[in-house]
């Protein structure tokens, strides 16, 4: 299956040659929950927060626990597998040449959250190494993350959307966690999660979405209607996300159709009149691609009053803007209503 990148991007940790879309997407790196509560043992947690060079006997020992008849046990040593991963990057490859991704991945199934959330944070701490990510992919992580992404507490729900990203940025790996049933998952977490949840969900659809088939489930799934809602809330501090994912997705005419039924049209004008610099350009982007082909959306747009607000952009923004707002200005002006045509000609 063919990628699209019509906006040229690449995905995190990677450059990306839009800077602002970067900075959009930069939070959803690692764990960012918060600490687990302090293990019995002292000496044992001593150990954990210093293992640099002489960490090999403690992580074999605890990827041994992890496979322990105790649960208890198991908890311990996902837990001190997850700060072993957290905080030494040069764990990360020994942690998996130990052999602790399999059984980390039963983990991830257990009828036990506490447990679940335990295995998916650490399988997300292991894959922020680049070395991990085919590994944990081929050993059968996708399925069980899935499921984490639907059973699971906030915080499992949340760490395995990060987990899921960062396997994405495997190209090979977007159709299979599209194909697992993950689209429709990360969409209810955008819709219904708190606000790290979404910023997650929506980094992930980013990437996934990179894939046409993944845009087509996505859209199938109702993004189009959560995204408008949140580019609409100024407060959410959500609106460069939605719209980033947004103008990613309207490159298929199924989006374009959505955003247009589910409301978009008057949401992206009022991001071009009162909107950061960066979002008017990226509702430039959209309403652009949305009115390309389609004379009846042209007339909608137009009719939301977008000339003006355009206009105003073409002589303030930077020079990749006032060329896609001068093609915006163009597509508008060619439908043929004499109401409509005379007014754009007054006001421009």
């Amino acid at each position: 299956m063919g990628t699209e990148s019509p906006t040229n991007y690449s995905y995190i940790p990677h450059n990306f040659s839009d800077d602002s879309s970067s900075s959009a997407f930069s939070d959803c790196n690692s764990d960012r929950s918060g600490e687990f509560q302090t293990a019995p043992s002292q000496t044992r947690r001593f150990l954990i927060a210093c293992a640099t060079e002489n960490s090999d006997d403690l992580i074999h020992q605890l990827v041994h626990d992890l496979t322990s008849c105790s649960i208890d046990e198991q908890k311990q040593a996902a837990m001190e597998i997850r700060l072993l991963a957290k905080n030494k990057p040069e764990n990360r490859v020994k942690i998996a040449k130990a052999g602790a991704i399999k059984p980390l991945i039963s983990l991830i199934s257990s009828q036990d959250l506490q447990l679940q959330e335990y295995g998916v944070t650490a399988i997300l701490n292991l894959s922020l190494c680049d070395e991990n990510k085919e590994v944990i992919a081929s050993s059968g992580a996708v399925k069980p993350l899935v499921k984490a992404l639907n059973t699971g507490n906030s915080t499992a729900k949340e760490n395995a959307a990060c987990a899921l990203l960062r396997l994405s940025q495997l190209e090979e790996n977007k159709g299979i966690i599209g194909r697992s049933g993950a689209i429709p998952l990360l969409v209810k977490l955008l819709e219904n999660g708190a606000f790290r949840g979404k910023k997650d969900a929506c980094t992930a659809l980013y990437s996934l979405c990179s894939v046409k088939e993944n845009k087509v489930r996505a859209i199938k799934a109702g993004i189009m209607k959560v995204l408008v809602e949140l580019m609409a809330d100024f407060e959410s501090n959500m609106v460069d996300k939605a719209a980033y994912v947004a103008s990613l997705l309207v490159s298929v005419p199924e989006a374009r159709a959505a955003v247009v039924g589910e409301g978009g049209i008057p949401v992206l004008v009022e991001i071009v009149e009162v909107g950061t610099q960066r979002q008017k350009e990226i509702a430039v982007a959209i309403l652009l691609q949305v009115c390309d082909e389609n004379v009846a959306y042209r007339t909608m747009v137009a009719r939301e009053g977008a000339i003006p607000p355009l206009i105003a952009l073409s002589q303030s923004g930077t020079v990749r803007a006032k060329q896609k707002v001068e093609k915006l200005i163009e597509l508008l002006r060619q439908p043929r209503s004499g109401n409509l045509a005379a007014r754009m000609s007054e006001v421009s």
